[in-house]
Parts: structure tokens; C-alpha cells; sequence
């Protein structure tokens, strides 16, 4: 357990375009902030910038909306070329009402809108383009740690992280959504507390908590820093991704 972190929000980062290389971007911003990547550092990616890198846009005009699309555009007060968009990205539909649709996305994730945006996007106002998530988070996390370990010989963890609100409390905040090198869940069960009593059901969302920070640190508005450096953190390491993270279906009490 680390008793202190550091926090960086990297500066420098330009306007991302598709096919832009992420690893060369991030590593000039090092460069240029004069900072050296050490061996255990966490760099936390905003999910936009993954997904504009790989052209995850939808424009609207080359959209169909069809009869489920359309039904609940008028639930929910939305363009049906948008709630078709979404139907594309998600398993279900689990609550709507007018501005806001729950789904499950393809992904796993339960959240608004299936993480579809429109905001810190350029778009033509005569054909409307949607960013989507990245179709493989924990993929391009992983082949994000291999071009930086590649270049700096650095043993560096990977965390890609969006927003979403929470079933019970107001505002948004971050979570992972794709993670590579650091185990994103840790169990902890039978470990001890502060009086020797052995835990018996508890397990720590360090990934989210570590893209809670990041986002903290990235800002949700004009600020333009998607790319947060975090070092301190004593993670274990792991070879898998964050599907930890979500909840099986079936211990869902709220579904």
C-alpha cells in the first residue's frame, strides 16, 4: 500500500487525429516537460483520445434509423439517427427517459449513452459526427504499454479511462475502462484488518480508483490535458485486463 502519489497532468498534448500515433505524442510531451518515465508509473489516457486516434467516429447522415431507434428517439427526446447509433453499441436497453438512455454496451459496461459523445469533438453542423469508445480498450492499452516499453525499456502500466455518473449519487466521475500491466481488481479475502480479523469480501477497484484521480486531474471541460502521469502506486502486476471490473449479470441485485 503506497502512503503518497504523484499526479502530473501532462501538458503539450495536441488535438488528436485519426491514426495519430499515441505513444510518440506522449512521449514528446514527456520530452518537452522534461519528465523520464520510471518503471512502475501509471499513465492514464482519456478514452477520447484513444478513440479519435483509431477514427472511432459515426457521422449521422450515413445512419439508418430503424423502428426500435426510432420508438425511442421519442421516448427520450434524442435524434433517431443517434438512438441507432446506440442500439449498434450496446447488448440492452436497461433504463430511458427523455435525455438520458442506460444501456448495457457491448463492452460490459453499464452506463448513459453508451459512452457515445459529442463534446471536445469537432463536427459539421451539416453532417454531425458521434465519438465512440475504442472497440477494444484493454487491447489498445496493451499495445500502447508495448510501443512505450519498446522505446524507453520502462516498465510502465496503461489505464484508458471515461466518466459516467453513479446509481446513487449526483455527478460524474472516472472509471476504467481498459487497463494493461497491474491487476485492475485486487482481492484482498483473508488478508487482515487493523484488529486481525481476516477480510472476508473485500476487493479493491484500484483501476477505477486510479482513473477517479486521473479524471480529477484531466478536467471534463476545455482544459486539453488528456493524459495524466501517475507515480507511487504499488500495483500488482497482471497480464489481464479490466473485465475484473464488471459486475457478472447474475449478482446484479439492480437489473
Amino acid at each position: 500500500m503506497t502512503s503518497s502519489l504523484l499526479i502530473h497532468a501532462l501538458a503539450g498534448i495536441p488535438m488528436v487525429e485519426p491514426g495519430d500515433n499515441l505513444a510518440d505524442l506522449i512521449l514528446k510531451a514527456l520530452d518537452d516537460s522534461e519528465w523520464v518515465l520510471e518503471d512502475g508509473d501509471v499513465l492514464v489516457l482519456a478514452q477520447k483520445i484513444v478513440s479519435k486516434a483509431e477514427g472511432r467516429y459515426a457521422y449521422l447522415n450515413e445512419v439508418e434509423p430503424g423502428p426500435e431507434a426510432i420508438a425511442l428517439a421519442a421516448q427520450c427526446d434524442k435524434d433517431p439517427r443517434h438512438m441507432q447509433v446506440l442500439l449498434n453499441e450496446s447488448r440492452e436497453v436497461i433504463r430511458r427517459r427523455p435525455g438520458v438512455v442506460i444501456v448495457e454496451h457491448v463492452l460490459g459496461y453499464v452506463h448513459a449513452n453508451a459512452g457515445i459523445d459529442r463534446s471536445n469533438i469537432s463536427s459539421d453542423d451539416e453532417n454531425p459526427r458521434l465519438l465512440l469508445l475504442p472497440e477494444n480498450p484493454d487491447g489498445s492499452a496493451a499495445a500502447l504499454r508495448s510501443s512505450l516499453s519498446a522505446s524507453t525499456g520502462k516498465n510502465v502500466h496503461i489505464l484508458i479511462n471515461d466518466s459516467a455518473g453513479r446509481a446513487w449519487r449526483n455527478g460524474t466521475m472516472g472509471f476504467a475502462i481498459g487497463t494493461a500491466g497491474f491487476e485492475a481488481l485486487e482481492n484482498r479475502v483473508g488478508e487482515q484488518d487493523l484488529y486481525g480479523r481476516p477480510l472476508e469480501i473485500t476487493e479493491v477497484a484500484v483501476a477505477d480508483e486510479l482513473a477517479a484521480a486521473a479524471s480529477f486531474m484531466m478536467g471534463q471541460g476545455d482544459e486539453a490535458l488528456p493524459v495524466v502521469l501517475i507515480r507511487g502506486a504499488q500495483l500488482r502486476p497482471s497480464a489481464l485486463g479490466s473485465a475484473s471490473l464488471i459486475r457478472d449479470r447474475e449478482k446484479d441485485m439492480f437489473r
